[in-house]
């Protein structure tokens, strides 16, 4: 597939009063909403020449949760870390053992990380830096159309392309990594050139920095991304994800042919595959209803709950005729119009 393609599918104190002539906001004042964001590191972005027994710091925009924080900084290819220390906003890393020469190294921050007001960071932090004597100039870069989840945080793993097999989350193991910002946008800096990478987009939803299938996306971009000499810088590109459990919406409007004030007016929606899983919606004056449901076919009717018990009772409470309505998950299917009527159809 060429990488011009235009879309590819994969599948967030109080301030004391301290002397007389000092004024201090309130305690008990609005709350503190505003996520954290990293506003510096050692090394910068995109340095050469970083000695392998160099200390790695980041200095955040407000005072951290120190073990939040510190779980969610780690360094690819992983290093063994001896000693975490805070100096008031920053955090400083001594390692293990040294660097590798020559090599390039990303240290990110995940969106787990949290302010003391437990605030996340959500879009996280990436750093790649070099101890060889120059930068790697291989780049990849787009931006992140998100189905069901927000992108925001998102992980873009980097793997050469020779290398086989599902990704391992908790080890680390990509060649290089990007996250996505607020604005949607995501950068794999650091790559050697020439090269030939596949992406992988990891979205922790539960922030607990390791993939679960029941919570998580994890998703292969199906294409190859070459870089060259001539072309050491590839993008934008477009990445749609999809979250497939996200639920879908259901809206519509029921037409009261009975006229009677008799019991409640509501929807019912049954899974075609699984009759345990039942949905259940009350529709406004004007008639309309809204559901949100797992993907999958249901079954969908508007029914007169007389004895206002919450289930159909078929025998004798006026219903509209079935209607089958496929969900796709992070969609929308609107429109919708359910008859309301008694049981031999007559008014």
């Amino acid at each position: 597939m060429s990488v011009r393609s235009p879309w590819w599918w994969a599948g967030l104190a109080a301030l004391a009063l301290v002397g007389c002539a000092r004024r201090e906001p309130p305690s008990g004042g609005p709350p503190d909403l505003t996520p954290p964001r990293l506003v510096s590191s050692s090394p910068d972005s995109g340095r050469a020449g970083v000695p392998v027994d160099a200390l790695l710091s980041l200095t955040f925009s407000e005072a951290m949760e120190p073990k939040s924080t510190q779980d969610a900084v780690q360094l690819s290819p992983p290093v063994g870390v001896r000693q975490r220390r805070w100096h008031g906003r920053t955090l400083t890393l001594k390692l293990e053992q040294p660097l590798r020469p020559d090599h390039a190294y990303t240290l990110f921050v995940g969106g787990s990380a949290k302010d003391r007001h437990g605030n996340n960071m959500t879009s996280g932090a990436a750093i790649v830096f070099s101890t060889g004597a120059t930068f790697p100039r291989g780049r990849i870069g787009g931006d992140v159309d998100a189905k069901g989840f927000e992108s925001a945080g998102t992980y873009l793993w980097c793997y050469e392309a020779s290398r086989k097999g599902v990704p391992d989350s908790s080890g680390r193991d990509f060649d290089a990594l990007g996250l996505v910002d607020d604005a949607d946008h995501f950068r794999v800096d650091g790559l050697r050139v020439p090269g030939r990478y596949r992406l992988w987009a990891f979205a922790d939803l539960n922030l607990n920095r390791s993939f679960d299938a029941d919570r998580d996306v994890l998703a292969p971009i199906d294409t190859t991304i070459e870089l060259t000499d001539e072309r050491p810088v590839v993008g934008p590109i477009h990445l749609r994800l999809l979250n497939p459990r996200a639920p879908a919406t259901m809206r519509g409007t029921v037409i009261d042919s009975l006229k009677d004030s008799l019991g409640v007016t509501r929807v019912i929606a049954i899974s075609a595959k699984d009759s345990t899983l039942i949905g259940l919606a009350d529709i406004d004056r004007d008639g309309h209803f809204e559901l949100s449901l797992r993907a999958g076919p249901w079954i969908v009717r508007a029914f007169q709950d007389e004895d206002r018990n919450r289930d159909w009772q078929p025998a004798r409470e006026p219903a509209s005729e079935p209607l089958r309505v496929d969900l796709v998950p992070a969609t929308e299917v609107a429109d919708l119009k359910l008859v309301l009527r008694r049981r031999n159809g007559a008014p």
